[in-house]
């Protein structure tokens, strides 16, 4: 993964990013007054950092979590939960599956992006853009979230730049 450009956002740039996220986490406050920086990669998505770390990005428009942001920031909407064994094959990278899915916000709609975790432990594994919409998630069969992120990809493992 190449930076293009990394650069703070806007006042009001940061607000409109920050508004779409909060709606969306436990506990909002960790958002408030933060500086927001964005990083122009040559991945399907932008990086957003937060003190120094990439917690958000920025696909199509839309400002969303990154599995790290995910497991900082608690997000409890927009959750598609998966047992256990569609996990080798999330955190390689695939996309997830109807019949490995076990829960899905209902909220989701086709084309939303949502957090990936397993069912356990309820940990954050992928980043992915909703195929289905989250009550016809889980069915025998089909993709159900394109994946776009997830642990150990090269996203996952940027360090403090």
């Amino acid at each position: 993964m190449n930076i293009k450009s990394r650069h703070h956002l806007k006042g009001s740039e940061s607000k409109r990013v920050i508004r779409k996220i909060k709606p969306l986490m436990e506990d909002p406050s960790a958002l408030k007054g933060v500086p927001l920086e964005i990083a122009e990669t040559d991945l399907k998505f932008d990086l957003i950092f937060i003190k120094g770390k990439p917690l958000l990005m920025s696909f199509e428009g839309q400002a969303f979590f990154t599995v790290r942001g995910a497991l900082e920031l608690l997000p409890h909407k927009m959750l598609v939960v998966v047992d256990s064994g569609a996990v080798k094959y999330i955190v390689n990278g695939a996309d997830v599956m109807c019949p490995g899915i076990v829960d899905a916000d209902p909220e989701i709609e086709p084309g939303d992006l949502v957090v990936v975790i397993e069912e356990k432990h309820k940990k954050p594994l992928a980043i992915g853009k909703a195929l289905l919409s989250g009550s016809d998630m889980g069915g025998e069969k089909g993709k159900a979230v394109r994946s776009l992120h997830h642990v150990g990809d090269e996203v996952w493992n940027i360090t403090n730049e």
